[in-house]
């Protein structure tokens, strides 16, 4: 029995790290001081994406 051909792993495109956010001006987050997804007129804490993941695996783990 002969076994398959082992094909490469696919590779991920890679992601441009400075990407211009457009539209209105963003809030800054207020850990780590990147644009957020939430315009400067939002009220309470904004959080970037990633900032925003970490909260909540924090508060997920927190029983």
């Amino acid at each position: 029995m002969t076994q398959p051909a082992q094909e490469p792993y696919c590779e991920t495109p890679a992601v441009p790290m400075t990407r211009t956010l457009e539209g209105p001006p963003y809030a800054e987050c207020v850990l780590c001081r990147k644009p957020t997804e939430y315009a400067e007129s939002v009220k309470g804490i904004t959080l970037c994406p990633v900032c925003e993941w970490q909260e909540a695996q924090r508060t997920a783990c927190s029983g």
